[in-house]
């Protein structure tokens, strides 16, 4: 006897499914038809209204392929007087955002929500008043299959979700999606950790700190959308390739305000047209750097010796060069910023000539302070006293001048530090000069030193490992008076002065107080993947625990000796590319040109890191040093020891390959003509 049709929970949840979005399109319609002719008072407010309106409309776009709901929750009892949606035994269907009905009423919960919470972290020890927690299954847009768990049934065992697992395994093509169908309770714990304090993640490949660093913005905009409104957020990436990989997580959450850069962009204060050497670039990016530079800025600071006399108009008032000078050593004693203490000078001085005119009978008020703190005499005492210094004018001469590096840097960098640091062709002049990406982050930390740099609300820097100390306190800049989540792997550290430990680099972004949590569970590089690359480890990273791999299906791994070359490689992409999803082939820098080559001569498409992925090309063409970040359903590895050959030491050189090899979501082949680095025997 069959199932009548109103009967079928799957039917049902349909209906439901079909009903939210018909509620979610009418409170866009509504948000549309609002008319704001005659509600604003100037065409700047209706302007801003008006983006407001349109970005509002964004958020509650019905994306078809993304499911409005993901799961549900039914409460044994009515949830706290916190979460006054629901009454006893309420029903809760948990998405991406809020829905609700003509009445107002909760169609959807947004999972950011508090009453959402348990779908996360409810279990059968602690199932948190929860009867029933359901997982729905997808196809495309449309509902397939469902899942329940009675987690307060003593009768039920647990079991692995299946639905979850599918879904954690799904093939991936194009840009990173969100993960909130498959948040697991360690992550959620850093997701919804507090706005005020910061947080650093340590995760391996695959344990997914990229989409914790992702959602707990999401989540954090949401718990305190207004004041990060007025504050701004910022998420940091790597680079390009990276920023264009992720830029559609956050707005598929309904967030569109997230701005993302580079630490680069930050810096962008000079042209960057030159590079230097390892050496050089890891001296320009050590911390006491940034000793030689307030040395050098406030080098230009002299005590006065000489008076100062005002005239105003039949009088003469002279301030002594002992009280100036009293006036200069209280601000330098201060430790406000250099340009804040030039500023307040002619003032102090100002202030000075009014004490006198006091005395002397009169009453002057704050218009004539005012007058007195323009007059000619005291901005040319100001002038010569404490001048105005351009920041990018005072590294040039620092790395110019010979002379004047060594009169700031004594005690601080050695001579052949000093050395290393000079350029050997002085520019000469600011646009002339061939700045490197080190130059650009000292001048930034001089142009803090003269003018306070503009805090954020929040600041999610990801890949952290990778950053110098001098980048480390550019970016602490960004979140001096805000928070920070830190996301990377100590393992995963490809750069000459890489992050040897997260206190070190906490202290350097100003977040010493910060709490280090560490994700061990891998959700996507499969296992046969992540213990091959695990050999590494203990070259790399003694110390750190591996990434213990929860997928079930232990992914396809393979190790071929690429007897025929380049055509071997191109032979392994075309077999991948028959599978579903997308194919990433790996390769030493300096082998990308003759890969390309042989694939163009095989007549297969492929793209470069970043680009949009197409159901014709499905093949990235990956350079190893953009790798970080990234990943593939599948991935091509071609000859592991020339990407090791291609960095400066062998240590950064296994990083590389560390990272290189843990890129795969659901197979990996290595392909090698020559020996394998004895480190993966």
């Amino acid at each position: 006897m069959s199932t009548p049709v109103h009967d079928d929970p799957l039917s049902k949840e349909r209906s439901h499914l079909a009903s939210s979005r018909s509620a979610l399109r009418a409170m866009r319609e509504d948000v549309e038809s609002l008319d704001i002719t005659d509600v604003t008072a100037n065409w700047v407010n209706a302007a801003v209204l008006e983006h407001q309106i349109e970005q509002r409309i964004k958020a509650l776009a019905d994306l078809s392929d993304t499911p409005l709901f993901f799961g549900r929750l039914d409460y044994l009892h009515a949830p706290g007087a916190e979460q006054a949606e629901g009454g006893e035994g309420e029903r809760f269907y948990i998405g991406r955002r809020h829905v609700h009905d003509a009445d107002g009423d909760p169609m959807v919960i947004d999972w950011r929500a508090p009453v959402s919470q348990p779908f996360y972290r409810a279990s059968k020890k602690d199932p948190m008043d929860i009867a029933l927690r359901r997982r729905f299954g997808y196809t495309g847009g449309e509902l397939t299959a469902y899942e329940d768990e009675h987690l307060s049934d003593p009768g039920e065992a647990a079991t692995t979700s299946k639905l979850l697992q599918q879904e954690i395994e799904r093939p991936r093509v194009g840009p990173m999606r969100d993960i909130v169908a498959t948040i697991q309770p360690e992550q959620d714990e850093i997701v919804r950790a507090g706005l005020a304090g910061s947080v650093c993640v340590q995760g391996g490949p695959g344990t997914g700190k990229t989409a914790v660093g992702l959602h707990r913005v999401a989540f954090l905009l949401y718990a305190h959308r207004e004041r990060l409104a007025r504050t701004g957020t910022l998420v940091i990436g790597p680079n390009k390739s990276f920023l264009h990989y992720i830029e559609q997580v956050l707005p598929a959450l309904g967030e569109l305000t997230v701005h993302q850069a580079t630490v680069d962009d930050l810096v962008a204060h000079v042209e960057v047209r030159g590079a230097d050497d390892a050496t050089a670039a890891v001296v320009k990016g050590d911390a006491r750097m940034a000793e030689v530079l307030r040395r050098a800025l406030y080098s230009h600071v002299t005590l006065p010796t000489e008076g100062v006399v005002v005239v105003r108009g039949s009088r003469r008032w002279r301030v002594p060069a002992y009280e100036l000078e009293e006036i200069v050593r209280e601000l330098l004693a201060r430790d406000i910023r250099y340009g804040a203490a030039r500023e307040a000078l002619p003032q102090r001085v100002a202030h000075a000539v009014l004490v006198q005119m006091e005395r002397a009978g009169e009453a002057p008020d704050d218009r004539v302070q005012n007058a007195v703190a323009r007059n000619a005499a005291v901005k040319a005492w100001v002038k010569a006293v404490w001048p105005q210094v351009d920041p990018a004018k005072l590294v040039l001469r620092l790395l110019s001048d010979p002379d004047f590096l060594a009169e700031h840097a004594e005690g601080v960098l050695t001579e052949d530090e000093r050395k290393a640091v000079l350029w050997v062709k002085p520019a000469r002049s600011v646009k002339s000069a061939r700045w490197s990406p080190a130059d650009a982050v000292l001048i930034d930390e001089a142009t803090d030193l003269i003018e306070r740099t503009h805090s954020l609300g929040h600041v999610v820097l990801d890949e952290a490992q990778d950053l110098s100390p001098m980048q480390y306190r550019a970016v602490g800049r960004r979140c001096s008076t805000g928070s920070a989540t830190v996301l990377g792997d100590l393992a995963q550290g490809t750069t000459p002065w890489a992050t040897r430990s997260w206190r070190e680099a906490l202290d350097h972004l100003g977040k010493g107080e910060a709490v280090v949590e560490e994700l061990t569970a891998g959700f996507r590089v499969p296992t046969d993947v992540i213990e091959y690359a695990s050999r590494l480890l203990p070259h790399i990273a003694p110390g750190l625990t591996p990434v213990a791999s929860i997928r079930e299906n232990p992914g396809f791994f393979e190790i071929r000796t690429a007897e025929a070359g380049t055509a071997d490689v191109v032979a392994a992409c075309r077999e991948l590319l028959e599978r579903e999803g997308s194919v990433g082939l790996i390769v030493a820098d300096a082998r990308v040109p003759e890969l390309a080559d042989a694939l163009g001569a095989a007549g297969i498409g492929f793209i470069g890191p970043g680009e949009e992925t197409t159901l014709t090309t499905r093949l990235t063409l990956v350079p190893a040093s953009l790798a970080k970040g990234l990943e593939y359903d599948y991935v091509v590895l071609d000859e592991p020891q020339a990407v090791v050959d291609g960095e400066p030491d062998e240590r950064t050189g296994l990083r590389r390959l560390y990272v290189c090899l843990t890129r795969a979501v659901s197979g990996l082949i290595v392909t090698h003509g020559t020996d394998l680095p004895p480190q993966l025997a």
